[in-house]
């Protein structure tokens, strides 16, 4: 299927490893041009190369997306460099681990900042561009914010805000044609996961007691997955699809996992 991406400027927060790697490694196959946006360099400048060496266009954007100055230039260094705005996924996050019980509240908001703040920032300072163009926003977020988790209150919290935005953005800018929507990730082995299932005891018993708690496959989302579904949504092909919290998961989260 032709999503007639070619030469649509995507900015991809977090778009240097993990799940938003794979979204800018998607995108670029499907002609689009990512714009990168991440605060370690040489992971950014590793992503940047590897797409061009396929054959692929990117830009990047240093910034340390806590804070509302460098979320700005971000973004005015991508007009710089491309002149427009098409798309915006807001990606980038951390489950940190702040409960409630063990935690305390300058941790809390800190876990707000990190996992939300910089979603908001994004958008506002992209938004007259987007208006331009019709353009699209896709917030990744977590089954944490229906699921909970445990011991990770400002993650659930923010990916819960991240749902609500979502909803209020899809509302709001339906009078400029901007569509937002949202993909939920529950399961999906990215280096972060890698480094949370090696916390365990006995990290390989733990990671098929999760892979058999998967309806679909007893196996782990990909991140191509998760990429392919954001695609769709930043593209016309998705034209009358908003306001939506889409989970690309294998049924994790809705479906009985006693099957």
């Amino acid at each position: 299927m032709d999503l007639r991406l070619k030469d649509k400027v995507i900015l991809v927060t977090g778009g240097d490893k993990g799940i938003g790697k794979g979204i800018s490694c998607v995108l670029a196959e499907e002609n689009a041009i990512p714009v990168i946006i991440g605060r370690n360099e040489a992971d950014v400048l590793s992503t940047v190369e590897e797409i061009k060496d396929k054959g692929g266009k990117a830009f990047y954007a240093l910034a340390e997306l806590t804070d509302p100055i460098q979320c700005k230039n971000a973004v005015e260094r991508a007009i710089e460099q491309c002149g427009r705005i098409d798309g915006l996924v807001n990606n980038a996050g951390v489950n940190d681990g702040v409960g409630l019980e063990n935690g305390n509240y300058d941790g809390f908001k800190r876990s707000l900042e990190r996992n939300v703040g910089h979603y908001y920032l994004m958008a506002h300072h992209a938004l007259p561009h987007l208006k331009k163009h019709k353009g699209s926003i896709v917030n990744i977020g977590s089954k944490t914010s229906v699921t909970g988790q445990g011991n990770t209150s400002g993650y659930a919290a923010a990916n819960g805000a991240r749902n609500s935005l979502t909803r209020e953005w899809a509302l709001e800018l339906l009078p400029y044609s901007i569509r937002v929507n949202a993909v939920i990730v529950a399961e999906c082995y990215t280096p972060l996961y890698k480094n949370w299932i090696n916390s365990f005891d006995h990290p390989e018993e733990k990671l098929k007691e999760i892979m058999d708690n998967i309806p679909l496959g007893n196996r782990m989302t990909t991140a191509e997955e998760i990429a392919n579904t954001v695609a769709f949504l930043l593209s016309e092909k998705s034209s009358h699809t908003t306001g939506q919290l889409i989970f690309v998961d294998g049924g994790y989260t809705h479906l009985d996992r006693s099957l």
